[in-house]
């Protein structure tokens, strides 16, 4: 039998490779990012192309590399970050596989220009498809500018699963985030498509979130400061009042890295516990500073996930420090039960002199008569008064006689549930046949049918009933908007702004009216007659969510995801009661649309219980 395994081809491997480490333009930024940043660079710039797709670039005024380091970087496995296995288990450093540039260059058209600051000139080196293409002198600044063009022009298959160019561009600038808030210490630069997006100058942690996510997340942020012989914690948690229903800004950052932790972000929830809404989710920026040794961040090829050797202990430290801090910064109600507060001294009076009261009283008045007296003045300390018998006998006139109302306590009535207003305008119009509904466990709608009854969950009947009212709306571009008398305010960050200007047509479509006041501000002078205007903040910043956790495909259009997240967002919850006639509205509403059987998301509506399937259940 001939032999049939064989080593794949240089070009071949790497392209594998590639697989694991690139999977979008925002890979590459990572990488490159991270190589900046190992070459102990002071100032770093980032330029993009429509979505990284044409161009990534990214210039350091690092260490840069000779002509012999230039040409070997793009070899596999080829690194000066470590030299043996041990080397894997105490890193200080970004990158240290040796894969990505080798990777990057498999898939793309690369060119590098780098000189080191002991070298008069440097080298510009161009490959294209893991195969050089020329290798020569040229004049550059020191350090290392490394241009990536074409991502997978020699995978058509690859290319095509690429987003749309905002979308790819939203995944880069969470990349560039990550990177820039682990270094506040360094300086940095973001270009897209010729247009400056940031401008990060070197500060301190809190300045480089402030200038990331707008001067108004300052008021956000309370300190968290711990040192222990395990861990070292500072950073920032966001204010109660400030929780989110969708998962936001969360960072955590260890040694500088950027991770994925469920079982921290665990102890940081436990910790909000009693202070936000079950449904919400706290902001965080928690830098953590371990022993290298103790961690192995080597179990993932993109290195956002780790492994620490004694989980417990850090779950347990951070959780606590947690809920010092907003203890320490007055966060949590405190109840002092030895201190009354009724004895302070109100601080405009802390120098002021006691003085005694003057009291006066009218002992002639009675409330009794018809035509009111002028008060009269009373001596001090005269406050009791005397009434004549007269006076207070009155009082008791005319109750031997019978009441003339006709009122009973038949006609009382009982505090009972608070019934939801209806959530359905105009009158249900049933006809001659009355359909009986009523509503089980504040979840489901039960009404008769000819050949038995159905089970409808309401607030998935009631998405499909939005969803397909605002997808008409959007479509036929001729929607209702209510004015508002006094207009909202609202603040996003400029990834949340661009965001919304990518959907602002379809928004106005929809009813949405804005105003842009300055890059971090927006007024909103309009909203559609269906959201409530307390509500304006929490079903944008859900539609912003659903944008950035990627519901959003090449296959659906904006008006459809637009629809179905304020569908979502507007929907009547599971626990709400709805009256008779809401609950009618709702089944004659959801069997006049066009697809009843699924909500928007592709879940049943309701059930069917015919007459025989009832009666089966009592064989």
């Amino acid at each position: 039998m001939a032999d049939i395994i064989k080593l794949l081809p240089d070009h071949v491997a790497n392209q594998i490779a590639a697989g694991e480490v690139v999977q979008r333009p925002a890979s590459v930024v990572k990488e490159l990012l991270e190589n900046a940043i190992d070459a102990q660079s002071n100032s770093i710039k980032l330029i993009v192309k429509d979505g990284g797709k044409s161009l990534v670039q990214v210039v350091d005024d690092g260490m840069g590399m000779s002509t012999t380091d230039a040409r070997l970087s793009f070899e596999r496995h080829a690194t000066s970050k470590i030299k043996k296995a041990e080397d894997l288990f105490n890193l200080h450093t970004k990158g240290f596989r040796g894969e990505a540039l080798a990777s990057i260059a498999a898939i793309a058209h690369v060119e590098m220009q780098t000189r080191s600051a002991g070298e008069e000139v440097g080298t510009r080196l161009r490959i294209e498809g893991s195969e050089v293409v020329s290798q020569e002198v040229c004049v550059t600044p020191k350090g290392t500018s490394l241009s990536v063009k074409n991502l997978f022009f020699n995978i058509p298959a690859r290319r095509n699963f690429l987003k749309s160019n905002q979308v790819e561009l939203r995944h880069i600038m969470d990349e560039f985030h990550r990177v820039a808030l682990a270094h506040p210490a360094i300086t940095f630069h973001f270009y897209n498509n010729g247009s400056e997006l940031f401008n990060l100058p070197k500060s301190t942690y809190r300045r480089r979130i402030v200038h990331i996510f707008g001067t108004r997340a300052n008021a956000k942020l309370v300190p968290v400061e711990e040192e222990t012989n395990v861990i070292k914690i500072q950073g920032f948690i966001h204010k109660p009042e400030f929780a989110k229903k969708s998962r936001g800004e969360q960072f955590f950052f260890v040694n500088h890295r950027f991770i994925k932790s469920p079982y921290l972000h665990h102890a940081v929830v436990s910790a909000f516990e009693g202070l936000i809404k079950t449904d919400t989710y706290p902001g965080y920026f928690l830098y953590l500073e371990v022993d290298p040794s103790s961690i192995d961040i080597n179990i993932h090829p993109t290195k956002t996930e780790v492994k620490f050797d004694d989980e417990h202990t850090l779950y347990a430290i951070l959780r606590s420090t947690i809920k010092h801090s907003l203890g320490q910064f007055n966060i949590i109600p405190a109840l002092d039960f030895d201190h009354d507060q009724n004895l302070d001294t109100p601080y405009t009076y802390k120098n002021k002199e006691a003085k005694q009261p003057q009291v006066t009283v009218d002992a002639g008045f009675n409330p009794f008569l018809d035509t009111p007296r002028k008060p009269a003045s009373a001596t001090r300390g005269n406050i009791s008064a005397r009434k004549t018998q007269g006076e207070w006998e009155s009082m008791y006139i005319g109750l031997d006689q019978p009441m003339r109302d006709n009122s009973s306590f038949s006609s009382v009535h009982l505090e009972s549930d608070t019934i939801t207003g209806s959530v359905f305008e105009g009158k249900v119009e049933v006809g001659h046949s009355v359909a009986t509904t009523f509503q089980l466990r504040r979840k489901y709608i039960v009404t008769s049918i000819k050949s038995g009854m159905v089970v409808i969950d309401q607030n998935r009947a009631h998405q499909r009933v939005l969803y397909e009212k605002l997808l008409k709306s959007t479509t036929v571009k001729q929607s209702v908007s209510q004015q508002l008398l006094f207009p909202l305010t609202l603040s996003f960050t400029k990834s949340d702004r661009a965001i919304l200007d990518e959907i602002r047509t379809d928004l106005t479509h929809i009813g949405f009216i804005f105003e842009t006041l300055d890059d971090e501000s927006l007024k909103i002078t309009g909203v559609p007659t269906l959201i409530p205007e307390n509500e304006v903040g929490m079903v944008l910043d859900q539609l912003i969510s659903d944008y950035r956790q990627e519901i959003i495909g090449e296959s659906f259009s904006q008006a459809d995801i637009l629809s179905k997240t304020l569908a979502r967002s507007l929907a009547v919850k599971t626990g709400e009661i709805l009256d008779c006639d809401s609950q009618l509205a709702l089944v004659n509403d959801l069997f006049a649309c066009k697809e009843s059987r699924v909500s928007p998301f592709n879940r049943p509506i309701y059930i069917m219980l015919t007459e025989q399937d009832i009666e089966k259940k009592f064989i």
